[in-house]
């Protein structure tokens, strides 16, 4: 087992958040070469408005926070993080109700909007950023090839069209 789920908001369990999160995570860690465990909580807006208060100083509901294990950022913008050292990756935290109202708003089938945050939150994990030009580049990239071979379409360029 790869994600250790827990589910605070319900709908994620009718969802099917499990298998899914397994999936996403799995495919991030296959495509990296790297083994792990990730911790991951499924929550409601107000969940996680109160964590991106305590840990970003933004109390307000976001779509996925991550938190990783120790800092694996990369030395110069756009170069590789270093790897983990460690077997738990570190948390992510997803909320519902801003994925199901993203997912609507950008014309998108929930499971590949979740896919996606799944997918970015745990390249996250591995010290991955995007904020620099550089950084969100290489990040932007990892997530389009990898979602791709989960037969996803492109999220930022379905986005600019």
């Amino acid at each position: 087992m790869i994600v250790d789920l827990v589910i605070e908001d319900d709908r994620w369990a009718a969802f099917g958040l499990d298998v899914l999160a397994e999936r996403a995570c799995a495919a991030v860690l296959a495509d990296r070469a790297f083994e792990g465990e990730i911790a991951l909580l499924a929550c409601d807006d107000a969940r996680i408005a109160e964590l991106n208060g305590e840990f970003r100083q933004k109390g307000r509901p976001t779509n996925v926070l991550s938190w990783p294990s120790e800092e694996r950022g990369a030395v110069d913008p756009g170069g590789a993080p270093f790897p983990p050292t460690e077997h738990e990756l570190g948390d992510i935290a997803i909320a519902f109700d801003t994925c199901e109202r993203e997912a609507a708003e950008q014309g998108k089938s929930m499971e590949d909007h979740v896919t996606h945050l799944l997918v970015h939150g745990t390249l996250h994990l591995l010290g991955y950023d995007h904020i620099d030009d550089k950084d969100a580049s290489l990040m932007e990239g990892l997530e389009v090839e990898i979602l791709g071979k989960l037969g996803i379409a492109d999220p930022y360029g379905e986005a600019e069209s």
